[in-house]
């Protein structure tokens, strides 16, 4: 697919791994620090410099608020060095700020690429309501239909019980009812206080366990984990989720539809598509950062579109080699 004729033709996803990696170690030194904005500026400055570095001419799509919120990776601005190809770009410099901050697990800098024009922009609209698959569950989920008819399809797309499912949903109020529902159709439920980009991608990793995910989360991460999700051969669909009746009469003065079903064409247009992960705090996903005084160790997944190929990258990265290297200090 020829994007404004700059489609991208190399794996940048293994130049992605060095900004998630350059993160993720500056963030992690803050794990369990309780100071969020110090963990989340470290990362920002970090995934900032190596984005420099890359061969793309980007531009932010999924960032972190507006202009005026500078120094942080905002909507809109341009990175990497330049080049071809010409490129929308969605970071999450860290999912988790909260976990990270009180030292909890499931922390992760992610950034996700593809071809310019393809990525869907939620602009001011932070939520959605999603559901999530892995590959054996592909084309069989649909969010219009009730979560007992999504989990039966689910489970026959698998060749289970629907009581040997096992779904994952944020740990929120506004889930009461789903979680409810989801108990009398007898699967299993595991809760999760934070990230559910790391929980969508789960279901596409055959040794997690986790079978579903369902509930409102970030419409960002949505954005992200469709990315992601179109390497790894999983499925996922949301619909704008509005807070409160003034939200959605904004949305729908801007041109929002909240009843459209946001497929993964919707939310990434391009099969070419570039996602990579690091892991900061410990997690079920990915393993944390560590350290050890000459040299630090991180964990990475990198996936591609185009090929469908899914690396999970332990690098050693020798301290004072990087520092020699780099304008910041791991």
């Amino acid at each position: 697919m020829d994007v404004l004729g700059a489609t991208p033709t190399r794996n940048l996803a293994l130049e992605l791994a060095r900004v998630t990696e350059a993160a993720a170690m500056m963030a992690g030194r803050f794990m369990g620090r309780g100071d969020k904005e110090g963990a989340d500026q470290a990362a920002v400055n970090a995934m900032r410099l190596i984005l420099g570095t890359v061969d793309m001419n980007g531009i932010i799509v999924i960032g972190e608020g507006e202009k005026d919120k500078a120094p942080m990776l905002f909507n809109g601005e341009i990175v990497g060095n330049g080049l071809k190809p010409d490129v929308d770009v969605a970071v999450d410099p860290i999912d988790g700020t909260r976990p990270l901050a009180f030292g909890r697990s499931n922390s992760l800098a992610m950034v996700a690429v593809a071809p310019r024009g393809t990525m869907f922009d939620p602009g001011p609209f932070l939520y959605m309501n999603k559901i999530a698959v892995g590959p054996e569950s592909k084309g069989r989920i649909n969010i219009e239909k009730s979560i007992t008819e999504n989990l039966h399809a689910v489970a026959k797309a698998k060749g289970k019980a629907v009581e040997d499912l096992t779904t994952i949903i944020l740990d929120r109020p506004r889930h009461d009812d789903m979680v409810a529902e989801i108990r009398k159709a007898g699967a299993r439920i595991r809760q999760i206080p934070d990230g559910d980009v790391a929980a969508a991608l789960m279901t596409a990793r055959g040794d997690s366990g986790v079978d579903v995910l369902f509930g409102v989360g970030g419409t960002p991460e949505g954005v992200i984990t469709a990315c992601a999700l179109r390497a790894m051969g999983g499925e996922i669909q949301g619909k704008l989720y509005a807070r409160d009746e003034d939200e959605l009469r904004r949305g729908r003065e801007a041109g929002y539809n909240f009843d459209q079903v946001l497929t993964m064409d919707d939310l990434v247009s391009s099969e070419d598509v570039f996602f990579a992960t690091t892991g900061i705090t410990d997690g079920e996903l990915l393993k944390g950062v560590r350290y050890y005084g000459d040299h630090i160790t991180t964990d990475t997944l990198v996936v591609r579109g185009l090929t469908g190929t899914v690396r999970q990258i332990r690098a050693t990265h020798t301290t004072n080699k990087l520092e020699n290297l780099s304008a910041i200090r791991y």
